[in-house]
């Protein structure tokens, strides 16, 4: 009789346990991946571009909230930030982190060789080390490349063209940014050497630094100023193009954003061009396929746009051949 029992209850316990997997399958079936987002950037800064990035995920079949978890971390401006900020992400074990700097991809990579990463960068990845080659990337990153490094000699010519009477340039750059601020450093002086231009390195990694720098730049008289390139730089466009209309200096940066806040010129990479791609690789590394397999897209279109208030301001005339190549102006 006591086997019976026994019998019945281990038949019992069979039973419940029989129910309860096709339950655990079924939440396992329901968990959402998970993306980690690192940005060197303020969170209420990049909306924009974050929904360009949104609009690639959906052209995949993910949708934030729906099927799709994203984890945010925001560096503010503070680049010495961010690799504590990755490895949180790995530490989370998302399934995918996605860095929109150059200094977030290294600081991701620094954290992680298994996780895949997908990066926005403005500088060569293969010299920066994070590809073997754009076509086969051949590790756990892949992402897209702009132009806004490369074009940084560009953007002075474009200002030489708008202030042929200034003979004193000045770059101004974040040395957090090391990669960034060494490549484009480069480029302008070159640049300006072969024009025949004085050529000053500002230095600025914090909003206080940013005054500073004008303070210097006037000092200087510097008559014409490039901004680098930096996540730090894009969340201060206001603070920027405020400062060189008040010590009038014409200057370029690389979004339009810069242009629209009152800065003169913007010279770059457009966003769409730039953060969609971002969201269709990670949804398609989501599917199931490898950072190594997924060629780096290069970012190929540029545009022109200038402040045509902020040139009256700075009493200056736009030449006809700069007027005919720009692709929107701002009154």
């Amino acid at each position: 009789m006591a086997s019976h029992i026994e019998r019945r209850k281990f038949l019992a316990t069979l039973g419940g346990a029989a129910a309860a997997w096709p339950l655990a399958a079924r939440a396992q079936q329901a968990a959402v991946p998970v993306v980690g987002v690192l940005s060197a950037e303020w969170s209420n800064l990049l909306s924009n571009r974050l929904r360009a990035f949104h609009d690639g995920l959906r052209e995949t079949g993910y949708v934030e909230g729906r099927n799709l978890a994203i984890e945010y971390r925001w560096a503010e401006g503070r680049n010495d930030r961010l690799p504590a900020l990755a490895a949180e992400l790995v530490r989370r074990q998302v399934t995918v982190i996605v860095s929109t700097s150059t200094p977030a991809v290294l600081a991701a990579r620094a954290a992680t060789t298994t996780i895949p990463i997908v990066f926005f960068v403005a500088v060569d990845p293969i010299q920066l080390g994070l590809v073997t080659s754009l076509s086969r990337p051949g590790g756990n990153l892949t992402g897209v490349v702009t132009l806004n490094v490369e074009v940084a000699a560009k953007r002075l010519q474009l200002l030489h063209e708008l202030v042929p009477t200034a003979t004193i340039v000045a770059l101004l750059v974040n040395p957090t940014s090391t990669a960034l601020a060494e490549t484009t450093t480069r480029e302008l002086e070159t640049a300006a050497r072969t024009m025949g231009l004085e050529f000053h390195v500002l230095h600025a990694s914090s909003e206080r630094e940013i005054d500073t720098a004008f303070a210097t730049l006037v000092q200087l008289r510097a008559g014409a100023l490039v901004i680098g390139a930096d996540a730090l730089f894009n969340s201060r466009s206001e603070q920027l193009a405020a400062l060189t209309i008040r010590h009038r200096v014409p200057a370029i940066y690389q979004f339009r954003e810069f242009v629209s806040a009152g800065g003169l010129m913007a010279y770059g990479s457009t966003v769409l061009d730039t953060y969609r791609p971002l969201g269709v690789y990670t949804g398609r590394i989501l599917k199931g396929e490898k950072p190594a397999d997924l060629p780096v897209q290069q970012a190929t279109k540029v545009e022109l746009v200038i402040n045509m208030k902020t040139a009256k301001a700075l009493a200056l005339s736009i030449p006809m051949p700069l007027i005919g190549r720009v692709d929107e102006v701002i009154e």
